[in-house]
């Protein structure tokens, strides 16, 4: 296990010179703030403190009114995502049955019925064999027989074209059941042929007029087996028998269909809400990327050019030379800005990351402009970008914020390179203030906090700040080495 411990003062390595302007600008600048992450309470300067009517009073006024329109912006009500896409989906109360229990069911009755259509076909045409062959054992040499048998090749080819009138099932029914009454008047031991046909008429036709046309068949069947056999009571039961049974499961399984159907209704109903939820969630995500790269970027720049001209104005009389020193870093302050806008805009890699070429590099830059100090710990090892660049906005986010709020006379950034992730520690002797007394943002900023652990989060990391009032602030942000990096375009 490794031990960090919080530094207690800068190491000399990799601190700027203190002499240095910009960081003379900013230690100038450091309003009384009364507590973190607020804007400064000290106001622009005063019209008249520049000369009238000259560029820098014009630079002074403008950079104010976009550092309020960049904070008004960054106000907008917080955007909260769902925790999970799922939540908009309809709960089990609300549906009539589970979805996907349902689907499963529904699934199984179709293959059920599919085997029973199957069966019913296959004894249609066993049926229709054996009452052939048994007229033609009962009635030898009978004249009928040429009739018979050319009755029964017309019934089989006409059930045979189901498949061609798939489209006109009604059609179909109508004549399977003309060629078998022909047959049943030539030869009524045939008429058993209409058990499945009462399993076809149940299918096809609605349900009402399905059951009387299967009491009509059950009618025929029992008067052709009467004329065959007599009063014997089996005929008089066994067709009604069937007849029911097959009433029975076509119920069933219409039941089951309609099951289906709903069910399919409702994993289609809860699909789209899915699929728009999911697109809410896409929206916002894209929406907190956007505040936290305008925040990082847009609203730090325009904050920094504003302390440094409020500094130039207050030296502008009496002291010309440090009121240039800020001047001439409002404008190194403004380059960036606009370097950083235009990489914005482009979804580029953030500007002290792509003109440096490397993490560390790129903190040395951003800490000798801010007046820190730099510690480095451990052999450096390459990162993703997204992780370089979310290490970088976090540790100028936190010395932003120290410049603007702590009042410190010394601040540090330690990185340090762990077997399995890698730490940022960005720490300063200020005023300090409660973590838990933090404001959500609004007017004023606070924007900074929640989007480093927005950044961070999507790399499955994690921030953590210590802090207490008198007591100076350590900001530390924890990189799993090894975590899934997101993709372009996502809100880390």
């Amino acid at each position: 296990m490794t031990t960090r411990t919080t530094p207690s003062t800068p190491a000399p390595a990799d601190t700027p010179a203190t002499g240095s302007a910009p960081s003379q600008a900013a230690s100038a600048v450091r309003p009384a703030a009364s507590g973190p992450d607020t804007a400064p309470t000290t106001g622009l300067a005063a019209p008249g403190a520049f000369p009238a009517g000259s560029a820098l009073g014009q630079a002074n006024s403008a950079t104010g009114s976009a550092t309020s329109q960049a904070a008004s912006a960054l106000a907008a009500p917080a955007i909260t995502a769902p925790a999970t896409a799922s939540a908009a989906v309809p709960s089990d109360s609300s549906l009539v049955h589970d979805p996907v229990g349902s689907a499963d069911d529904g699934r199984a009755a179709v293959r059920a019925e599919r085997r029973l259509s199957a069966v019913m076909h296959g004894a249609f045409f066993v049926l229709l064999a054996a009452s052939l062959a048994r007229f033609l054992q009962r009635h030898p040499g009978d004249p009928r027989m040429p009739w018979v048998l050319g009755a029964g090749v017309v019934l089989a080819v006409v059930y045979l074209l189901a498949g061609a009138l798939r489209r006109r099932p009604r059609l179909w029914l109508a004549a399977v059941l003309t060629a078998w009454l022909a047959l049943v008047l030539l030869a009524p031991s045939c008429s058993w042929c209409a058990v499945p046909l009462l399993y076809s008429a149940l299918r096809i036709l609605p349900t009402r007029p399905a059951i009387v046309l299967v009491g009509l068949l059950t009618g025929a069947i029992v008067g052709s087996e009467v004329r065959l056999s007599g009063w014997d009571p089996n005929v008089l039961i066994a067709p009604p028998a069937i007849a029911t049974l097959a009433v029975t499961v076509l119920l069933h399984t219409q039941r089951q269909a309609e099951r289906l159907r709903r069910s399919m209704a409702e994993l289609v109903r809860a699909r789209d809400e899915l699929a728009v939820t999911e697109r809410r969630a896409g929206v916002l995500a894209e929406r907190q990327r956007l505040a936290a790269e305008i925040h990082d970027t847009l609203a730090q720049g325009l904050a920094s050019q504003q302390l440094l001209l409020q500094a130039a104005d207050r030296h502008w009389r009496h002291d010309p030379v440090a009121a240039r020193a800020q001047l001439a870093a409002a404008s190194e302050a403004t380059a960036r800005s606009l370097a950083e806008a235009r990489r914005f805009v482009h979804d580029l890699a953030p500007a002290d990351l792509a003109e440096t070429g490397g993490l560390v590099a790129a903190l040395r830059a951003v800490t000798a402009r801010e007046g820190a100090g730099l510690h480095v710990d451990g052999t450096p090892v390459e990162l993703p970008q997204r992780t370089e660049g979310a290490l970088l906005r976090v540790a100028q986010g936190a010395l932003a914020n120290t410049r603007r709020h702590a009042a410190a006379a010394t601040s540090t950034v330690s990185l340090t390179y762990l077997d399995d992730q890698v730490i940022l520690d960005v720490w300063d002797d200020g005023r300090g203030f409660d973590p838990a007394g933090l404001p959500g943002p609004g007017p004023d900023g606070g924007h900074g906090l929640p989007a480093m652990r927005a950044r961070l989060g999507q790399l499955g990391g994690a921030l953590t700040v210590e802090s207490a009032p008198g007591a100076g602030t350590t900001v530390t942000a924890v990189v799993p080495l090894h975590a899934p990096v997101p993709p372009e375009g996502t809100s880390a």
